[in-house]
């Protein structure tokens, strides 16, 4: 598939209104992570806190390697492999996430008296709120910064893994691999801060954990049903409906999402088909496989 820089495409889908609200939430997380993480040996999954590692250990061989510079060289790597499925708009809402956190992390650290403690549960717990606040921010505008989503989304795709629990996976490896380079303990609040800051996301983006149930009206739906299945991994539901004006038979495929992958979605029908018709309604709770267990 041929790519091109759509730029009314672009500028249709209100990105650069919500440009500032990208730029603040990245900011607010890179102050996060400046004052509360990196100077506490703190990291908190992903590529920011395997950015963390390396650079706690690139120091102890007088080597400098700043976390933000690491970070867009990572996720830039990464969005090489899955741009191919997710399109020109979702390059270029994940490019300015990742970009901007990376920039502004390198960009405050020399200004940012860092908050070390001896007690490393206030900026695990500070840390995890205020990064999850940027986060948020970041997506409810529509963007996000890569990461181990991305790292999700290509093993998922070569797998039968779903995408939620392979993104979990890579959070905690991350905190585990920390251990060696900073401590157990740093280790175990690294995953305290992770856990709030996923909550604090899901507060900020749609106040709690709940799913979104899509209904997805096109004629193009063999297409978006196999990115739904193969690229984002969620299964889903095809049914007809008739309309009343017209009388037409039209498929409709009924999906159930997660808000982090609510975004995926809407780009890849985006991609697929900018004219069909989609209807987002909030679900309180999911039971069955790929959600949550009947009997819990």
């Amino acid at each position: 598939m041929a790519y091109r820089l759509d730029i009314k495409r672009i500028l249709s889908m209100n990105f650069f209104h919500d440009l500032p609200k990208i730029m603040f939430g990245c900011a607010l997380a890179a102050i996060a992570t400046d004052l509360f993480l990196i100077p506490n040996g703190l990291a908190a999954g992903g590529v920011t806190g395997l950015a963390t590692i390396i650079q706690a250990v690139g120091a102890s061989h007088g080597i400098s390697l700043p976390v933000g510079i690491q970070t867009i060289v990572m996720n830039a790597l990464l969005l090489l492999v899955v741009m191919r499925e997710g399109g020109m708009f979702y390059v270029v809402q994940t490019a300015t996430g990742f970009v901007l956190l990376g920039f502004f992390t390198d960009l405050f650290a020399p200004f940012v008296a860092p908050l070390a403690h001896a007690d490393l549960m206030l900026p695990a717990m500070w840390g995890g709120i205020i990064t999850g606040i940027g986060y948020g921010m970041v997506l409810r505008a529509g963007a996000n910064t890569g990461g181990s989503d991305t790292i999700g989304q290509i093993i998922s795709r070569n797998t039968s893994l779903p995408v939620g629990s392979t993104v979990m996976a890579i959070d905690v490896a991350v905190c585990a691999l920390s251990a060696p380079v900073f401590s157990v303990e740093n280790a175990l609040y690294a995953g305290l801060s992770m856990v709030i800051s996923g909550y604090v996301i899901d507060a900020v983006v749609d106040g709690g954990n709940r799913r979104r149930m899509v209904l997805i009206i096109s004629d193009k739906f063999p297409d978006i049903a196999a990115d739904i299945m193969y690229g984002l991994g969620r299964g889903c539901t095809k049914f007809r409906a008739t309309g009343m004006y017209s009388g037409a038979e039209k498929p409709v495929i009924m999906v159930i999402v997660s808000r982090r992958e609510l975004n995926t979605l809407k780009t890849i029908v985006r991609e697929r088909d900018p004219h069909a018709i989609v209807t987002v309604a909030d679900v309180t709770e999911t039971f069955g496989e790929g959600f949550k267990d009947i009997n819990a």
